[in-house]
């Protein structure tokens, strides 16, 4: 077993990832502020790897530190800039299952995120899935407050170089701080999200 070094988790590498948009794929500038999009991934041990546990107890108990954790980095990441949608992933390595990548993005892990970011309505957004190093995940991103802000569905795709190990998992947490630049599909817009229960 490898030695904990946060919680009872044991945490061999951080990642952080910045994208800053200035104009669409056509060259339009930013129709208002650029986007910003930030990641956050964490390479986990897995205790659980080449095993079947019916409790995921070990990686679900000390969660929401790992949240707490998380909700800090992205403030300290994002400064000033104010984050109006998230999402969240999982990869896990070929020795694990990919129920232990979601042990960690359920409400224990996830609610610690949402008091950082001054609350968020809204379920998660989330994917994952089994791979080594290097393989490409695309995060998926919608409004923190309101599912169904159609300018605010996104995505973020990300590499991670030397993980997942065959024993780790990397979870991840994504964030934005504006819907798509010129988005214009119609439906709800951000500025009319009132306090509902997310689904509005």
């Amino acid at each position: 077993m490898k030695t904990a070094n946060f919680a009872s988790y044991h945490i061999r590498k951080w990642y952080t990832f910045v994208e800053e948009t200035l104009a669409n794929e056509t060259g339009q500038l930013a129709d208002g502020e650029p986007l910003f999009k930030y990641a956050i991934g964490a390479v986990i041990a897995n205790p659980y790897a080449g095993r079947f546990s019916e409790s995921l107890a070990e990686l679900i108990e000390p969660s929401p530190l790992l949240g707490q954790e998380f909700g800090r980095r992205i403030r300290v990441l994002a400064g000033q800039h104010k984050i109006v949608s998230y999402g969240k992933a999982c990869l896990v390595g070929s020795q694990g299952e990919y129920e232990h990548g979601n042990a960690l993005l359920t409400n224990p892990a996830a609610d610690p995120i949402r008091v950082a970011l001054g609350g968020g309505k809204s379920w998660v957004p989330s994917t994952g899935k089994r791979g080594g190093p290097g393989v490409t995940i695309d995060v998926p991103l919608a409004h923190k407050d309101a599912l169904y802000v159609r300018s605010h569905y996104d995505s973020i795709s990300l590499s991670f170089g030397d993980g997942p190990a065959a024993d780790e998992l990397i979870i991840i947490w994504a964030f934005a701080t504006r819907g798509r630049l010129h988005a214009r599909l119609g439906g709800l817009e951000a500025a009319d999200v009132k306090g509902n229960d997310g689904l509005y």
